[in-house]
């Protein structure tokens, strides 16, 4: 039998693939070698990424060891159950959510997006939600993603705005809000979207909140239980610092390279050199970016587009963008929204439409929550400009 030409198209495509991946690298690093110098090029490179390792990697591994602690700790001792509850009126009339969606807010919020996953697949938590429910619920959850990671490191920054208590902490909730309204405009946008391709019907959604103590065992001692939470919640927040190593190293890196400028003197081949090339594009849209988010230089525009992939190598951007004097409290609020909203959600929507069959909508909830991101930035921006006017 004669064969089809659909081998030999794939053939031709596996033959191409490694041709682009030269062409695309030659590029990059022809167009740095050719603006930096070879040698200034490679040194920058590695001493970037060994920079971001010691000061920014660390200090984010710690981060998210204390926070993986008292986020297990809040779960164990049922603050997270009864901050579901409290939150449950406010999941229809905002989000057209039921109440136990609240759940995958918070679970997202202390640890990462891929926790919305395993709510997916648990099927006493996932009846009682519609099928155009639960679908947009990967939308709800990815705007809450890491955020007690990235507000506790905002929050904490050094060299906050002068005479304002507490440093970034404020403009830091004010990022939370924009987020939850991010969440928001997401979430009811996905459901739009999908309205006349997923069912909402209602008749067989169970009602109330899975049942969590009826399988549990008897309980133990107090102390072990703290103790317990403690170090497990530790030990997952070592788990997520190394996961985001790769992310920093990789992706905060090349973007530095591409934002950061040249010193005065010329290239030395030090850490956080680069060729100013983002912001050379973004200056021709500054206008733009200022009056939605009030960019004021636009090299801050590496952090939302660093977000899309990894938020922890977005983060790990600001205390070099602090060094530099270009960051605000403005800048902050927006860059805590839009990095809890688009924290790195362009693999968690895949993963979830994908456990739950629903892989073709996929295109729908991404272009969904960007929209969702950009409005989180948007109503971060001018909530802070009318907190501080006040």
């Amino acid at each position: 039998m004669i064969k089809t030409g659909t081998p030999s198209l794939r053939i031709s495509r596996r033959q191409l693939e490694p041709v682009i991946l030269l062409l695309v690298l030659g590029g990059l690093f022809g167009y740095l070698g050719q603006t930096m110098g070879v040698t200034n090029m490679f040194n920058t490179l590695m001493k970037t990424a060994h920079e971001l390792l010691l000061n920014t990697v660390l200090y984010l591994m710690g981060v998210t060891v204390l926070s993986g602690a008292l986020g297990r700790l809040l779960l164990e001792f049922g603050v997270v159950g009864l901050l579901e509850k409290l939150l449950a009126p406010l999941m229809r009339p905002l989000f057209n959510l039921p109440g136990r969606a609240s759940l995958a807010a918070l679970m997202t919020f202390f640890s990462d997006n891929p926790a919305i996953v395993s709510l997916a697949k648990d099927e006493r938590y996932s009846k009682g939600f519609t099928e155009r429910e639960l679908i947009s619920l990967s939308n709800f959850g990815t705007a809450f993603g890491m955020g007690l990671v990235v507000i506790t490191f905002m929050a904490t920054l050094q060299d906050g705005p002068a005479g304002q208590v507490g440093g970034f902490f404020m403009p830091a909730m004010i990022g939370l809000t924009g987020a939850m309204i991010g969440g928001m405009v997401s979430t009811r946008l996905m459901q739009w979207f999908i309205r006349d391709e997923v069912s909402d019907d209602r008749s067989t959604v169970e009602s109330g909140l899975p049942d969590e103590e009826a399988d549990a065992g008897p309980l133990q001692p107090v102390w072990l239980r703290c103790l317990d939470s403690l170090l497990d919640g530790g030990k997952s927040g070592v788990e997520l610092g190394l996961a985001i190593i790769p992310g920093v190293l990789i992706i905060s890196t090349f973007v530095m390279m591409l934002t950061f400028g040249h010193p005065d003197g010329g290239y030395t081949g030090s850490a956080f050199e680069g060729v100013a090339l983002l912001p050379e594009l973004a200056g021709h849209v500054s206008g733009l970016f200022y009056l939605l988010f009030g960019f004021q230089s636009p090299e801050l525009v590496a952090f939302p587009v660093t977000s899309l992939g990894a938020v922890g190598a977005a983060i790990s951007m600001v205390p070099a963008f602090l060094k530099q004097g270009i960051v605000t409290g403005s800048d902050i609020a927006v860059f805590t929204a839009m990095g809890m909203c688009w924290s790195g959600f362009l693999s968690t929507h895949t993963a979830m439409l994908d456990t739950l069959g629903k892989r073709i909508l996929t295109s729908k909830a991404i272009l969904a929550h960007a929209v969702g991101g950009i409005c989180a930035g948007v109503a971060a921006r001018y909530l802070f400009l009318l907190i501080t006017a006040l």
